[in-house]
């Protein structure tokens, strides 16, 4: 059986791809309870739409595979911990669990910042494991970053 090791490395395959494009690093992928694995990155630069994070991006594609906006039984694995934007279509979309790599002290809306997730007043509320190849998830971004600095 795959584990979370494995599919957190195809999400950083994504969050690479994402840097290549000069988008921050971030990438996703959305495991369906049938089997299913649907892969997205960030993308809102290139798109123009600020709502074009990797989590947004799988959930739509996932949805759109499934015929259903519904994404029970499913598991998202995600290099950043998500915003709150993308807490809240997780909740929406009714995903089994969450896991994600890096924590983000400044937007986080699982556990640094805020705790949608876990937020009992919600009608849903994923299981979530955080910190899956949290280190090699934070030096993509870390890098990316500073190479941005570097060319400023």
């Amino acid at each position: 059986m795959k584990d979370d090791t494995f599919y957190m490395n195809l999400a950083l395959q994504q969050a690479e791809i994402a840097a290549e494009n000069d988008e921050v690093p971030v990438g996703a992928l959305l495991l369906l309870a049938d089997g299913t694995e649907v892969l997205s990155h960030n993308a809102p630069i290139s798109l123009h739409d600020a709502s074009a994070h990797a989590e947004m991006r799988v959930i739509r594609e996932a949805c759109r595979i499934s015929e259903n906006y519904r994404l029970t039984g499913s598991t998202l694995y995600v290099t950043l911990e998500p915003c709150l934007m993308c807490a809240g279509a997780i909740v929406h979309a009714r995903i089994g669990r969450v896991v994600y790599g890096a924590g983000d002290p400044k937007t986080g809306a699982v556990a640094s910042l805020y705790e949608v997730l876990s937020d009992e007043r919600l009608n849903h509320q994923p299981e979530v494991t955080g910190g899956v190849l949290a280190d090699q998830c934070g030096d993509l971004l870390k890098g990316f970053f500073r190479s941005r600095r570097q060319k400023a």
